[in-house]
């Protein structure tokens, strides 16, 4: 089965009623543990951006101090278990705020694990990327925003 184009989705959802949307959602939200996250984020979340952050740097905490730091390879396997989850969360969202906030907030942590990431080429790589990625998100947002960023992002390179 081939899916169809969004635009024709949304045409055909304009022809259903308020209760036949809302059983669509909750067959979708029974489908996918995805479809259920991200109906939960429009639902319960969206308003309280700020709490939304504060949740998925706590989820961040825990993942980092479950970290397996036995060989490079467990804790690159880690790290990007974790930046998958990060940026699942920020597809969610859509915000350039909550994107810059959330990788550079990945930046922090990872330069401040032990051992050092110094020691392992991938993972400043990894580094690098998500740092230039933050960059990104941090000069498409308000130039109040953006000089807050910025600071952040003077501090991560400050000791590298």
């Amino acid at each position: 089965m081939k899916a169809v184009t969004i635009k024709q989705l949304k045409d055909e959802l304009s022809y259903k009623s308020a209760n036949e949307l809302k059983e669509l959602c909750l067959h979708l939200a029974r489908f996918k543990k995805e479809n259920k996250e991200l109906l939960t984020y429009l639902l319960f979340e969206s308003a309280d951006e700020e709490g939304y952050i504060a949740t998925i740097k706590e989820e961040v905490d825990e993942q980092f101090a479950a970290i397996n730091t036995y060989s490079f390879y467990y804790i690159r396997k880690s790290m990007r278990k974790i930046l998958t989850s990060i940026k699942k969360h920020i597809r969610y969202s859509k915000k350039k705020e909550t994107e810059a906030e959330l990788l550079l907030y990945f930046c922090k942590k990872l330069k401040e694990f032990k051992p050092s990431i110094k020691r392992s080429i991938q993972l400043q790589n990894v580094f690098d990327t998500q740092l230039r990625m933050s960059k990104k998100a941090i000069e498409k947002l308000h130039e109040d925003l953006q000089y807050d960023f910025q600071l952040e992002v003077d501090n991560l390179l400050e000791d590298a």
